[in-house]
């Protein structure tokens, strides 16, 4: 018997023989294919890097996605842009933020003072089953080149300055949220 969609063979043709139960389809193109292995990989927002190692981070008793989706809203609910937020990679991250003004920066013309203007990520990884690590990473840029990375350029702020500031007021309220576990206290 012969398939007549592709031209394909499939069983032998015989005078008499009985037609085949189950007849097999060869796709024309690979476009199928293609659109349903796009659809399975993963996309991810998580940056290329992995926090800085002297950022702070704490446990809390909750899982990556509960704690993420919390963080979005409480970064809004503190005048802050999200500007990359994705609950299953547990990736929060802000836009440029001027504390002296307080008013959100999208481009890097509109900053006056790179001092005072600052971007916070949070990374939510799983710790234990139902815990998660979070890594608040509060930065600035001391300057402004645009031939080299940004990351590059990325200082984590000290503990007196407003940037780190906002930070641990966010974290302290995801702890007030969700509890540290014992043993991390």
């Amino acid at each position: 018997m012969r398939n007549a969609e592709v031209g394909t063979r499939n069983s032998r043709v015989r005078p008499g023989a009985a037609k085949p139960a189950l007849m097999f389809r060869v796709p024309r193109s690979a476009f199928a294919a293609c659109l349903f292995f796009s659809a399975c990989t993963p996309v991810t927002t998580r940056p290329d890097f992995r926090p800085d190692p002297r950022a702070p981070a704490v446990i809390l008793n909750a899982r990556p996605e509960r704690v993420t989706a919390e963080l979005a809203n409480l970064v809004a609910a503190e005048s802050l842009e999200v500007a990359r937020f994705n609950v299953r990679d547990g990736y929060v991250e802000t836009a440029w933020y001027d504390t002296e003004a307080r008013r959100t920066r999208h481009h890097e013309r509109d900053i006056a003072n790179f001092a005072v203007t600052v971007k916070i990520r949070f990374w939510a990884d799983p710790y234990v089953p139902g815990q998660t690590r979070i890594t608040a990473e509060p930065v600035y840029r001391p300057r402004y080149d645009p031939s080299r990375p940004e990351r590059d350029l990325e200082v984590i702020l000290s503990r007196e300055q407003a940037g780190y500031k906002i930070a641990d007021k966010l974290v302290a309220k995801l702890k007030e949220r969700f509890g540290v576990p014992r043993a991390a206290q």
